[in-house]
């Protein structure tokens, strides 16, 4: 990136970026496995809500990679972890919750850096990010609560969807 006819050093936005993609390729990875699971438990409605969230990861992880290339950078599209198969609802949404906390934290920190670095169009990306993770940790810690206050069984029927008509 040049500015004011001065090189910068942007290597540092290209790590933040890389760790991005390989964290989006790893929720896209874990909600993968989220859904086969839900679909296999009966819960269909959970399970599209987690296609969703499936979808708009792997969104991210394009437009960090996009980014990654923009700046002259090259993505390697490899995930930050292996995904885990959740025994109990509880256990996968509090899994969840505590992946996007640490998701929040990353993203708002590389966008302060992308600030000091004085590249908008990178620490923009990663507010925006920041904010739709804030919406997801949101909606984990309803389910959470309702799992809590419901009960297991009461929950699960909500997630029950209508018979396939074949």
């Amino acid at each position: 990136m040049e500015m004011d006819g001065q090189m910068t050093d942007n290597s540092k936005t290209l790590e933040n970026l890389q760790a991005a993609v390989s964290m989006e390729l790893a929720a896209v990875s874990q909600y993968l496995l989220h859904i086969l699971t839900t679909e296999d438990w009966g819960l269909d409605k959970l399970a599209e809500k987690m296609r969703a969230e499936m979808l708009e990861e792997l969104g991210h992880a394009e437009e960090y990679a996009r980014r990654m290339i923009f700046l002259g950078g090259t993505p390697e599209m490899k995930s930050a972890k292996t995904p885990t198969p959740a025994q109990s609802l509880q256990e996968m949404f509090e899994a969840d919750l505590a992946d996007e906390k640490d998701a929040i934290a990353f993203y708002s920190q590389a966008a302060r850096e992308a600030g000091e670095a004085n590249d908008i169009g990178t620490r923009a990306l990663f507010e925006r990010t920041a904010m739709d993770e804030e919406g997801h940790m949101s909606w984990l810690d309803l389910q959470v609560s309702l799992l809590r206050r419901m009960g297991e069984p009461a929950f699960i029927a909500m997630q029950i969807g209508q018979p396939a008509s074949d």
